[in-house]
């Protein structure tokens, strides 16, 4: 099944999705590890992998479409792609969905926000016009070769012009033919339950750990019609910790004896990463050649 037509069904579904981040192709392959059915990679942590800086629409739809591209060559998952505002009018955003189409993801989350965009839970944002976002929205729409690629409209209106604002822009997403809607930052229990109950709609729940939304288990978001919901940042701050501790830990001893039993070994991540089964397939190939270049001889070519 292509990934597009997989991520589609997934939102149908009657459970809820449950899409861990991915900053690079190395937590990708450790999502499909873990057993999940798809992942979503966001802005925020992009940025903090690339650029080693703040989610402040830093990045070129050029650089995410390669990053998006080396994650769904690391796994077979659907991904959820973050195009923030489209990197510009509805031709820029036509011009960013097929970008992504041939990097490989299954669907993306175009945002009403103007650029340069910061993260939604981030303060000082401002939102477009509705008749641009509109424009956008049917650019996207239009530009998708796939029928089945996932076009996730969000709006991070709540904190600029209010939560009645955000849920009408939604309303409006809807009516234009977004398969995913997605009010960022909403800031009470209350508001999350009126996203699914006004929004007709799969909606989109967006757990940022220390943002601005209540953080509830995924079957509570569930229970009140959430079709999706993202944790984006949750691996990228786990990683920073990590590795913030390891540094601290090989400044202090010299060594990284103390968190050994902490880490993967050597044969575990050369499992992880598929080492023996590279191998494998070189020597398949070379096995080939041999037998290929000695039949060409034993024929007398």
């Amino acid at each position: 099944m292509r990934v597009t037509a997989r991520l589609k069904q997934l939102i149908e579904a009657p459970d809820i999705l449950l899409l861990p981040g991915a900053h690079d192709a190395l937590a990708a392959r450790l999502i499909e590890h873990a057993g999940f059915q798809a992942l979503t990679c966001g802005g925020y942590s992009a940025t903090a992998s690339l650029l080693g800086a703040p989610d402040t629409g830093q990045l070129t739809m050029s650089e995410m479409a390669d990053l998006y591209a080396r994650l769904a060559t690391a796994t077979a998952l659907p991904i959820l792609a973050d195009a923030d505002t489209g990197y510009g009018n509805a031709s820029n955003v036509a011009r960013t969905v097929r970008a992504y189409e041939r990097a490989g993801v299954a669907g993306l989350i175009l945002e009403d926000q103007v650029a340069p965009k910061r993260c939604g839970h981030m303060a000082g944002k401002d939102v477009i016009p509705i008749e641009e976002m509109a424009a956008k929205l049917k650019a996207a729409l239009d530009a998708r070769v796939d029928g089945d690629f996932v076009i996730t409209a969000r709006t991070d209106a709540r904190s600029v012009l209010g939560f009645e604002a955000a849920i009408e822009r939604a309303q409006i997403f809807r009516e234009i033919g977004a398969d995913l809607l997605f009010v960022e930052a909403p800031e009470s229990v209350e508001e999350l339950r009126r996203v699914c109950s006004e929004i007709p709609g799969p909606c989109l729940a967006n757990a940022v750990e220390g943002g601005r939304t209540p953080s509830l288990p995924a079957k509570t978001l569930e229970d009140m019609g959430f079709a999706v919901v993202t944790h984006p940042v949750a691996a990228t701050y786990a990683v920073a910790t990590a590795l913030a501790e390891l540094y601290a830990t090989l400044r202090r001893d010299s060594g990284t004896q103390a968190m050994a039993g902490r880490m993967m070994d050597f044969d575990a991540f050369n499992a992880l990463v598929g080492l023996a089964v590279q191998r494998e397939t070189e020597a398949g190939y070379a096995a080939f050649a041999r037998e290929f270049l000695n039949g060409r001889r034993e024929d007398g070519a």
